[in-house]
């Protein structure tokens, strides 16, 4: 099994839709590991252009509960892939996504909500 690291941070939350019980938020996804098949001579990392996460193996993580998601790619797709000599891989993109949240509004407005944004991994 692979180890992975992973850090989120919200940069916004975009909206909150009672209506349609969801909320959209734009966030950015970090995850590390390590490859022993990257490993190089040096001392300096490498940055990869985004475009050749298509060649590495990266983790299948998904958004729970999401409607839709994508992307940035102004101007080009906002991914980073950086590879240390000890084969250490961080992955980071940023993405906006729109998640269903159950709001109970029997108490409007003295009401409360907790929505979550939770990620998992699919085992292959």
């Amino acid at each position: 099994p692979v180890s992975i690291g992973m850090s989120l941070d919200i940069a916004s939350i975009d909206t909150i839709s009672e209506i349609n019980m969801d909320y959209t938020a734009t966030i950015f996804l970090r995850q590390r590991w390590t490859d022993e098949r990257l490993c190089f001579d040096g001392n300096k990392s490498l940055s990869l252009d985004g475009r050749l996460v298509e060649m590495l193996w990266v983790p299948d993580t998904f958004i729970v509960d999401s409607k839709k998601s994508f992307l940035h790619d102004v101007t080009v797709e906002n991914r980073l892939i950086r590879i240390y000599p000890n084969g250490t891989v961080l992955y980071a993109l940023r993405i906006t996504t729109t998640v269903s949240c159950s709001m109970d509004l029997t108490k409007y407005p003295m009401d409360k909500q907790t929505c979550t944004l939770q990620l998992e991994s699919c085992k292959t």
